[in-house]
């Protein structure tokens, strides 16, 4: 894939006329870095044809930089590359308004070392390259994410009230702003689908609807930016934090996803001739996510505090696992003997990178159906209470050992990803430990402040 092949000459010009016609004067150019944040550069409307036809330079270390904005040695974007920039070219189908910003619209970029050289580390290309494979193998991928986030006072970062209201509308009423922000969600071109209290105090979740291909990973990631930035204008802290809170509630990515087969159209996991109604190839592709779940668990849980949700009796899963409606299973297998049918994947964490939740299951689901995996039998009682199920990875080291070990998904992810995924990760967990080379006090003061401030919440 080359620059020139997202954008062309005539679609530059119409998008142009659709910028005016919108009376749009600032598009910002958004490049989804390596945690699913927003790293964006503002341009006025006469500069936009210029940068969306050469690109736009956009520092090349950008996506090996660490949660706190901090450069990684090693991961082969910074002093490798010479300190170099690269360019970010918009996808054009990506246009959405800022509704919360005045005459301003937003466009996802994807960044070029060069005309015909993309980044191959970026989570948006790991994504189109595994929603390829698919292609190859004949499926489209419909797929969503479901987030859940707390909304805090910005001074003091706690609950906006207290106690449980889970479904309870009433509690809503304490925050008269969330009807704006929901406003705005749906202005931002966010299919609002259902919105409702959580479990915990000032915990919510809005749900949106599902899409095929990488315009559903696009739009979670448009919703978390949208969340974040909204709540901050209307005086509040969203987070998407996993524990914010020890004794509260978690945060979660619960991820759905089905295969669509491309001759028919028709949902490729429902089989009306079984008794779960589950074609043989959606067994396999769940197998292949048990199979491969260790390796998963870096990319869908991404920081130590992730793994302090993955407990028994709360909600989400402790082990690996399956089970059809089971909301304590690792994949819980929505068996709606229709076109619905899909798997829900609930191991991820409300601060896992969009891109990479997808491409971390579809990766091992495919490879399950490769190999033509056969399911393991499911619990006749709640999984999180069948000793009989391997425990998931108890924190970010184990898991990173995990991804290290499995060639098969290294390979479909790229092994330059993982290099750059794996090096900040570990970045990450050294400058938190201080009898590491980079652990010294300064680093874990510098940990403490930028972290829990910039990425803890994010």
């Amino acid at each position: 894939m080359t620059a020139a092949d997202t954008v062309t000459s005539d679609r530059i010009a119409d998008f142009m006329e659709t910028l005016r016609d919108r009376g749009v004067e600032y598009l910002r150019f958004e490049l989804p870095d390596l945690h699913g944040v927003s790293r964006l550069k503002v341009v006025p409307i006469d500069k936009v044809e210029a940068y969306t036809r050469k690109g736009l330079n956009f520092y090349g270390g950008t996506l090996a930089l660490d949660t706190a904005s901090l450069v990684v040695p090693g991961a082969g974007l910074h002093a490798e590359r010479k300190y170099r920039d690269h360019q970010i070219f918009p996808d054009l189908d990506t246009l959405a308004p800022v509704p919360w910003l005045d005459r301003t619209a937003k466009v996802i970029c994807d960044p070029y070392w060069s005309a015909d050289e993309p980044l191959t580390v970026a989570p948006r290309y790991v994504l189109k390259s595994l929603l390829a494979k698919a292609a190859a193998m004949g499926f489209d991928v419909m797929m969503g994410h479901e987030f859940e986030f707390y909304l805090l006072t910005a001074k003091t970062q706690e609950p906006l009230f207290g106690g449980l209201h889970i479904f309870n509308h009433i509690r809503n009423q304490y925050i008269p702003e969330l009807d704006r922000l929901l406003d705005y969600l749906r202005q931002a071109g966010v299919d609002v689908i259902t919105h409702n209290c959580e479990y915990a105090p000032s915990q919510f979740e809005i749900n949106f609807g599902a899409s095929v291909g990488i315009a559903a990973a696009d739009k979670a990631f448009t919703f978390k930016t949208a969340v974040k930035e909204i709540a901050h204008r209307l005086g509040y802290l969203a987070s998407f934090m996993s524990k914010p809170f020890s004794d509260r509630a978690g945060c979660c990515c619960h991820f759905h996803i089905s295969l669509i087969d491309r001759s028919t159209g028709q949902n490729a996991f429902f089989d009306a001739a079984d008794p779960d109604g589950l074609s043989a190839l959606a067994r396999s592709f769940t197998q292949g996510i048990l199979d491969h779940a260790p390796a998963m668990m870096p990319l869908i849980s991404p920081t130590p505090n992730c793994y302090r949700r993955l407990k028994p009796h709360t909600f989400a899963p402790s082990n690996i696992s399956w089970g059809i409606e089971d909301r304590t299973a690792m994949v819980r297998v929505k068996a709606t003997h229709d076109e619905n049918t899909h798997l829900e994947m609930r191991a991820g964490s409300g601060l896992s990178n969009p891109y990479l939740s997808a491409a971390a299951t579809l990766a091992a689901g495919l490879l399950g159906i490769e190999q033509a995996a056969q399911l393991q039998p499911m619990s006749d009682r709640p999984s999180e209470d069948d000793p009989a199920f391997p425990k998931l990875p108890p924190n970010l080291e184990t898991a990173i050992e995990g991804l290290m070990a499995d060639e098969e998904m290294r390979s479909l992810l790229g092994e330059d990803f993982v290099h750059l995924f794996t090096t900040v990760k570990q970045f990450e967990l050294d400058a938190s430990t201080p009898m590491s080379p980079t652990g010294s006090k300064k680093n874990i003061w510098r940990f403490t402040r930028a972290r829990l401030r910039t990425f803890a919440w994010r």
